[in-house]
């Protein structure tokens, strides 16, 4: 009896051995297909707006502030098509969603990186309000705050399951008073949604880490190999649009304007 049990334990460790270093793959390749979807982002943002603006008036065919547009930069910032760029990745992630069960793993990670490509589009504005300098600067602290946040998530015994609705509430909430601002274009309102938007897209980073490595775990044990591969899809979107919102939000605090 004691040597079946002294298998049954050693089976059971071999098999929680082999879920860890499944798991910390995993993770890797969680933040290895986030990493390279935000260098998609920030290199297809510098380069539409080098192509978006000039520095020869006579070149341009619009004046947005400071900057002088050329024709491309005129379609994308100043008519009704930055209305599509600007609502384009929304609808692509609900699209994701939507695809999810009928993409393979390789097909989720093509979609999720020409997804980063066209936010990098549609965050190329930012180049013509803040100056370089503050962008960096703001990107690093970004990385640093993510970084700790992520790493508390994977490593706390703390079950913050209990965050996610309020968490997604207070999304919700953040969108409506973003398209309200649109109209209104209070600075005070402003000023209250990147407050609560950096709070809340801190707390979803710890949140999101928690859930990847916890559906990992669950999914591992049934040995589904399939959709672990594409789960890793799924947790590396979740944690660059966690950055995204989070640089975004930080950047009205530290973002330097041209």
């Amino acid at each position: 009896m004691a040597q079946y049990q002294s298998v049954d334990h050693a089976r059971a460790g071999a098999r929680a051995a082999e879920i860890d270093q499944g798991l910390r793959a995993h993770m890797n390749k969680v933040y290895g297909v986030m990493s390279v979807g935000m260098l998609l982002t920030g290199a297809a943002a510098w380069a539409v707006a080098g192509l978006a603006v000039t520095t020869d008036p006579s070149q341009a065919v619009a004046q947005m502030g400071d900057q002088y547009l050329t024709g491309f930069g005129n379609a994308i910032y100043a008519s009704p098509l930055k209305w599509v760029i600007m609502f384009a990745p929304l609808l692509m992630v609900f699209a994701f969603g939507a695809l999810i069960n009928k993409l393979s793993a390789a097909g989720a990670q093509v979609f999720f990186y020409a997804y980063a490509a066209l936010m990098g589009l549609s965050l190329s504005s930012i180049f013509l309000v803040f100056t370089g300098a503050s962008i960096a600067q703001t990107f690093l602290v970004t990385a640093v705050a993510f970084a700790a946040l992520s790493l508390y998530g994977y490593t706390t015994k703390r079950n913050l399951s209990g965050l996610g609705t309020f968490l997604m509430m207070g999304v919700i909430g953040l969108v409506v008073a973003m398209i309200v601002n649109i109209f209104l274009q209070s600075p005070a309102l402003m000023f209250a949604i990147s407050a609560i938007g950096v709070l809340i897209f801190a707390g979803l980073t710890a949140y999101d880490t928690q859930n990847i490595k916890t559906t990992y775990i669950q999914h591992a044990q049934m040995g589904d190999a399939e959709w672990l591969g594409k789960a890793a899809i799924m947790g590396a979107l979740q944690l660059y649009l966690d950055f995204i919102n989070l640089f975004m939000f930080l950047l009205q605090f530290m973002g330097n304007r041209d």
